[in-house]
């Protein structure tokens, strides 16, 4: 139910009767007494056409058609239209339902993108969750969406990796998985070796040639090694609960044939200029604050390529093979300038064929209690999968110290969903655009904006079924609120469907989460005035129906988000 949208289509109507010319803008009352709805285009329309904005909202007023929607509409301030809405149509709301976007389109979403030279660590964790539930959402309004995990798999790395396996196991064909059990220190002691010794530097190099050359022998080596690594983050994602699968893997070595063409396309169309032996693409609209244009390099001065030429290969695959409408990069806000500087030159060599709204989702960093990039004690990155036996760990801890009736199996699940849910939930629910600081306590509470909180209200919902044994399949889909707290939970349901299409348009997930919040407080308060079990007939029935919506509501939100719920807590 598209209530936003609805409202807009009606005053927009009304506009169009009065030769009214402006947006029609439709936002949530800010308070109970404003009703549900505010609409605050009157005033920029009436100023337009150089009128008194409240007589111009009595007239918007008289033609406005909002019968079949609104009990109360009226004219507040100088010029905005409070909107009351009416309980039968609250009534048609159904509650979790996501309607179908139109246009469907086609979205690539790329997101993840790890190194996999290295384990995952907490730096992948905004890119992934926050990708994911997004994609989520998209395939829920029912687009196409075509997940791209654009992973480091390629580059100079791997020739001293490739060349460090090799004589660590005297036969790299027949090397083992133990070998990378330990991706960072794998990674540490290559380097180490590389650093100290120049033989080793030179053989790593010439490996890298022969790599990127094709030599089936070497390609045959560096296709386990990143069959291994990419097993080592596919835990993770299982873990995480995230979408992500090996058959969404687009890594840089997939663009590697590509990689003259475009260099190619830049120089036939002059685009490119030499500048100390690198091939350069200057554009004006990129001046450092001397007036200097800044370069986007696409070509070292050796012949190498860099990740400004991979994604515009990227570019030219998503738009003419796959033919996007939107793609949507999630990747640390530091990487802006570089987004904005490759769709520019992608735009200006006519790269992006189907000419899909490229859009870069940035976002801030995890902070430490001292403000810092989150570490270990000891300084180092934190490994994600250890973070997340820890959340584990310390959720089953607090479950066994709130509800001892738990038995050992249930505190072993229920940590899980609980702890997993609290680290994705504390990183969701902030705006991506901030940096947080990461606070343990505060993640896995039981009040407040956290996931525990909302997962309790559901588990809350549930022992009220249990305790009056309610069979909920036997409850009618809808009920009309009588009370004032239940018609305001009524309106909170119902609003489920255009928090998600501002998720979407956006790429903000903490849109949905503060529904999610808002949705379990007004649940409280409408427990807290309106008994359920203790009411009886058509009162109680209704009740417990408002109570079932929630919990859909809730169960659906969390799993959008790609959080779980559980029946006890």
């Amino acid at each position: 139910m598209h209530i936003k949208a609805t409202l807009a289509e009606r005053l927009q109507a009304a506009f169009a009767k009065l030769d009214l010319d402006g947006p029609a803008l439709i936002q949530a009352a800010t308070r109970p007494e404003f009703g549900d709805y505010q609409a605050n285009g009157v005033m920029a329309a009436a100023k337009k056409a150089k009128q008194n904005p409240r007589e111009v909202a009595s007239r918007v007023l008289d033609v406005l058609d909002l019968a079949d929607i609104a009990s109360n509409v009226e004219i507040a301030g100088p010029g905005f239209l409070n909107i009351t809405l009416n309980k039968t149509y609250l009534a048609q709301a159904e509650p979790g339902a996501v309607s179908p976007a139109s246009p469907q389109q086609t979205i690539v979403v790329d997101y993840s993108a790890p190194n996999l030279a290295k384990e995952m660590h907490v730096g992948h964790l905004r890119t992934t969750i926050i990708g994911d539930s997004v994609v989520r959402i998209l395939e829920a309004q029912g687009h196409n969406v075509i997940r791209q995990n654009h992973v480091g798999d390629w580059g100079t790395q791997f020739g001293m990796l490739l060349t460090y396996l090799k004589d660590n196991t005297g036969d790299a064909n027949e090397m083992a998985a133990s070998e990378l059990a330990d991706l960072e220190n794998f990674y540490r002691a290559a380097k180490q070796r590389f650093d100290a010794d120049a033989d080793f530097q030179e053989r790593s190099r010439q490996a890298v040639v022969k790599l990127q050359a094709g030599d089936p022998d070497i390609l045959a080596v560096w296709q386990r090694f990143i069959n291994i690594s990419m097993s080592h983050c596919q835990d993770i994602y299982d873990r995480l609960e995230v979408t992500l699968s090996p058959d969404h893997t687009m890594g840089e070595s997939r663009y590697n044939d590509d990689l003259p063409e475009v260099i190619n396309s830049l120089r036939k169309q002059n685009l490119l200029q030499e500048s100390d032996g690198a091939q350069c693409v200057f554009l004006d609209e990129f001046k450092s604050k001397k007036g200097d244009i800044l370069p986007v390099i696409v070509q070292k001065s050796d012949g190498g390529y860099l990740y400004a030429t991979t994604d515009l290969a990227a570019i030219r695959y998503r738009t003419s093979h796959l033919h996007a409408n939107r793609v949507l990069y999630f990747t640390d806000a530091r990487q802006a300038l570089h987004f904005k500087q490759i769709f520019a030159v992608a735009a200006a060599a006519g790269f992006n064929t189907s000419n899909a709204s490229l859009e870069h989702m940035p976002f801030g960093s995890m902070l430490g209690e001292d403000g810092k990039p989150f570490k270990t004690r000891a300084g180092g990155v934190v490994k994600l999968a250890e973070l997340l036996d820890e959340a584990e760990q310390r959720a089953r801890q607090l479950l066994k110290q709130n509800n001892p009736d738990l038995s050992p199996e249930e505190i072993q699940e229920t940590g899980r969903i609980i702890g997993i849910g609290a680290i994705k939930y504390a990183d969701l629910s902030k705006n991506r655009n901030s940096d947080y600081v990461f606070d343990w306590d505060q993640m896995l509470s039981f009040e407040g904006n956290t996931a525990p909180y909302l997962q309790y209200a559901y588990a809350r919902i549930q022992s009220i079924f249990a305790r009056g044994d309610i069979d909920t399949r036997s409850l009618p889909n809808q009920a009309v609120s009588e009370d004032e707290a239940e018609r305001r939970l009524a309106v909170t349901i119902a609003g489920f469907d255009d928090v998600l299409q501002q998720v979407t348009q956006e790429g903000y997930p903490h849109f949905l989460c503060a529904y999610l919040y808002e949705l379990a407080t007004r649940f409280t308060q409408f427990y807290d005035a309106c008994p359920i079990l203790k009411s009886e007939g058509e009162v109680k029935t209704r009740r417990l129906v408002f109570a079932q919506q929630t919990a859909v509501t809730l169960k659906r939100g969390l799993d959008l988000l790609g959080i779980g719920v559980v029946n006890r807590m």
